[in-house]
């Protein structure tokens, strides 16, 4: 612990428009290269771009959800670089004057939340792909598509607060669900529409400067983050303690040798020559609007986590799960409501449903069965109408079967929920399967005997005072009931059994 790591993470965030930040040109995923360019995107003399309208409203809603400062007025710059995936050679940027600055994002580590301030929140254009696989001389040559120029991007310049790679992490997992949550981003990482480049440095425990930074560029995924991260503090460590100098450099992580490698000298901002756009007027926010889109926000990841502990009476690991996603906590208070217990419905899906959407490798919008269809089920069973046994083994993978294979047509492809809860209807199938709970009290005793008959051995164990028998014995009735018979009413019947059987 002689050391202290110091850690600032720069984000871009894709928006999810419709169309580029300056021109009309599809902002759609995975289309054939260098189809969905024009002369606005492509730089070409005599275009000029004229911002939209839709990305600085997602700007602004970001900035609220952050709680930072909204500028009425920011300005456009050109930052001057030459990249062969950058056609016009700058990218136009904010950099004197971003859209918002000064906010904060809560983390929580080990218990306790602490705030992670926000330098700025910048609105900016994105370059080109440079594509150097997949071809046949992709050992001599570099391809280029065209096709990201000009989407809009947010990039979001965290403050230096960070301390650790599991901050830096909890951080961007943070971040991305706010911006699912305002749907402005959708998060995907591997497709590159969230990007994260993350400046560290360590410095002496107890200093107060700054150490060299270095820049880790484009980690795509928050297990390389976190890896990243710690291998460059462990070589920046081991670096001082050899007496070297860190170098301020930008690097890149090399996932199969595990290492971060040099690719180049860290720019400064005079490097890039910033200088006003001259094709853009300033931006002008007026306050009504942000008052507008401040209306109309949805409730908050964190905001949400207070609300279920302190509502729902959840614990704060189940609070959080459930609100990693919106449409998982709206689905979750749906079937808390249907159902009117809300810590079954916490209980089912945390386990049968977040298990079936890893299984699948499903996200929580594209989980088929219906809140309704799992609010009767868990009703069911906090009814004693079915044992939670045959619930979770037979009826729930079943109710999951059919939501699957709703008859669909050509002319309705989607089934209606009608359909759906028609299909999935546990009383239905509990009753079509034959699981309905034994109540019968004399059924359950014919059963009980049943088994002690053909369970000599353990029942003699017992008898001798091996009370730690009786948990195989009372699952040798439930097997025999096919799951039906309910373990607390078998489990008192089975000792008065036993006991009439040691009285003899």
């Amino acid at each position: 612990m002689k050391y202290e790591t110091v850690i600032g993470l720069e984000i871009h965030a894709q928006l999810l428009t419709r169309t580029k930040l300056f021109c009309r040109c599809s902002t759609e995923f995975g289309q054939t290269p260098n189809t969905l360019t024009c002369p606005v995107c492509l730089g070409l003399p005599g275009s000029l771009p004229v911002i939209n309208r839709e990305a600085v409203r997602m700007a602004i809603k970001l900035a609220l959800a952050l709680e930072a400062k909204i500028n009425l007025k920011s300005i456009f710059s050109r930052k001057n670089y030459f990249y062969p995936d950058l056609p016009k050679g700058y990218q136009i940027t904010q950099y004197h004057l971003p859209v918002a600055e000064d906010g904060r994002l809560l983390i929580e580590v080990n218990g306790s939340r602490k705030a992670i301030g926000i330098e700025r929140i910048n609105l900016e254009e994105d370059a080109g792909k440079s594509l150097h696989e997949g071809f046949p001389d992709s050992a001599e040559k570099t391809y280029l598509d065209f096709n990201r120029c000009g989407v809009p991007l947010l990039e979001i310049v965290g403050r230096p607060d960070l301390r650790s790679p599991e901050e830096a992490v909890e951080f961007v997992q943070n971040l991305r669900t706010i911006l699912q949550y305002l749907e402005i981003c959708d998060g995907n990482m591997e497709e590159g529409s969230l990007r994260c480049d993350a400046n560290l440095s360590v410095r002496p425990a107890g200093s107060t400067e700054f150490g060299t930074k270095t820049e880790v560029k484009n980690l795509n995924s928050f297990r390389f983050l976190a890896r990243a991260l710690e291998y460059e503090a462990s070589r920046q460590i081991e670096a001082l303690e050899r007496g070297e100098k860190i170098i301020q450099e930008t690097r890149g992580w090399d996932a199969s040798a595990n290492r971060t490698v040099p690719q180049r000298s860290k720019e400064e901002a005079h490097d890039y020559r910033y200088f006003p756009e001259p094709d853009l007027p300033p931006l002008i926010i007026s306050e009504d609007w942000i008052k507008e889109i401040s209306a109309g926000l949805p409730e908050l990841p964190q905001a949400k986590i207070d609300r279920f502990i302190r509502d729902y009476q959840l614990p704060a690991y189940d609070a959080r799960i459930l609100t990693g996603s919106r449409a998982l906590a709206d689905y979750f208070e749906k079937v808390a409501s249907l159902s009117g217990s809300p810590k079954q419905a916490s209980n089912w899906i945390m386990r049968e449903v977040l298990q079936y959407l890893k299984e699948k490798n499903l996200t929580p919008e594209n989980f088929p069965l219906p809140a309704e269809s799992l609010a009767e089920l868990i009703k069911m069973v906090e009814n004693q109408e079915i044992t939670i046994t045959m619930a979770k083994e037979k009826v729930f993978p079943e109710m999951l079967r059919r939501s699957l294979e709703v008859p669909k047509s050509v002319e309705v492809p989607v089934p209606t929920i009608e359909e759906k809860l028609a299909a999935c209807d546990p009383r239905v199938i509990t009753e079509q399967l034959g699981l309905k709970k034994i109540g019968d009290e004399q059924a359950l005793q014919n059963i009980i005997e049943e088994v002690l008959e053909k369970n000599p051995g353990p029942v003699k164990q017992y008898l001798e005072g091996k009370v730690q028998v009786l948990g195989f014995l009372l699952g040798q009735v439930m097997k025999a009931s096919k799951g039906q018979a309910d373990p607390q009413r078998v489990q008192p019947l089975l000792r008065q059994a036993l006991d009439k059987l040691a009285k003899k």
